[in-house]
């Protein structure tokens, strides 16, 4: 490795502890002013949370780039960018880094929605005594669609509440001892049974609107649909004509647009739940992200294969 190749890093590097000492770090989270010569660049860590231009904004002029890093675990936003990588180039996500946080966000909007307490916050804003009986998480059929680290994780949150079944469905069928990863073309049958579906995958053209008009048709009358994946996972005209009839039920952290914006109907639909994205956004974050940027910035320094390697630029 030559000497004085650059690392840009969305986290100050002084407050990640120790680096390898061979590589030249600076500190850019998406501000208008680069802190260095992009073209020294050889491993970029991409400002988190800070949009799709932000975060390509530098690419073109970084030629002797070898690593687009991502904290986030889903990469579309970057996929638009990989053609104009230089030959050889990989694009890393973020592993299981946000596995923990946004299984807690997602078990936390299926009790809240089940439990309506988005309803039992209302009356009390208004000093009003309004108890009901709710369904409870027991007993309950779940489907997880996408299990990776994050359907992983929220399988393994959802178990100590006794659900009656977990059944899982991904990109591909697969079986591992007893677990039983279902493909999509299995959906049709697995939908009519889950009274809450929970959607862990990543957004890719294979899921882009997969959840649409005939997906939630399948869905039981009363389920509950949770999203914790993409927005652009749901076709929203078709979950919106869903909830506004009442039949079906939805718990989302993202949305399709998003933000969402002032006004739009998803605010007001009934038996809607919505957070603003921040399913990896807790105090889980910080101290895992900088573990996973040591890990990866020491194997780079070493010559050793990184992890987490998505797609490269060929």
């Amino acid at each position: 490795m030559t000497t004085a190749e650059d690392v840009w890093l969305p986290l100050p590097p002084e407050e990640l502890g120790p680096l390898p000492p061979e590589l030249t770090y600076h500190y850019w989270n998406g501000e208008e002013e680069y802190p260095a010569d992009p073209a020294r660049c050889v491993f970029y860590v991409v400002p988190y949370m800070k949009g799709q231009r932000t975060a390509v904004r530098p690419l073109p002029d970084m030629p002797r780039l070898r690593v687009v890093h991502t904290l986030t675990a889903g990469v579309d936003h970057m996929l638009p960018a990989l053609g104009t990588l230089p030959a050889g180039a990989v694009l890393c996500n973020a592993g299981d880094l946000h596995s923990t946080s946004t299984a807690e966000l997602a078990l936390a909007l299926t009790l809240a929605a089940l439990r309506d307490i988005p309803g039992a916050v209302r009356a009390q804003d208004e000093g009003r005594w309004d108890p009901a009986v709710c369904p409870s998480l027991a007993d309950r059929r779940v489907l997880i669609v996408g299990y990776g680290g994050i359907g992983r994780a929220v399988e393994a949150r959802l178990r100590p509440f006794e659900p009656a079944a977990v059944e899982r469905s991904a990109g591909r069928a697969r079986r591992t001892g007893d677990t039983v990863v279902h493909g999509p073309e299995s959906l049709p049958g697995l939908l009519p049974r889950a009274e809450v579906v929970i959607l862990c995958t990543p957004l890719t053209e294979a899921t882009r609107g997969m959840v649409d008009a005939e997906f939630l048709a399948r869905m039981r009358d009363g389920a509950l649909l949770v999203n914790v994946a993409r927005g652009a996972v749901v076709d929203t005209e078709a979950l919106l004509a869903e909830v506004t009839s009442g039949r079906l039920r939805a718990a989302l952290d993202v949305t399709d647009p998003e933000p969402l914006p002032a006004g739009h109907p998803l605010w007001r639909a009934p038996g809607v739940l919505i957070t603003p994205h921040v399913g990896g956004a807790s105090s889980a974050f910080r101290p895992r992200a900088e573990r996973l940027l040591r890990g990866q910035l020491g194997r780079f320094a070493a010559g050793e294969p990184l992890r987490h390697v998505v797609a490269d630029a060929g």
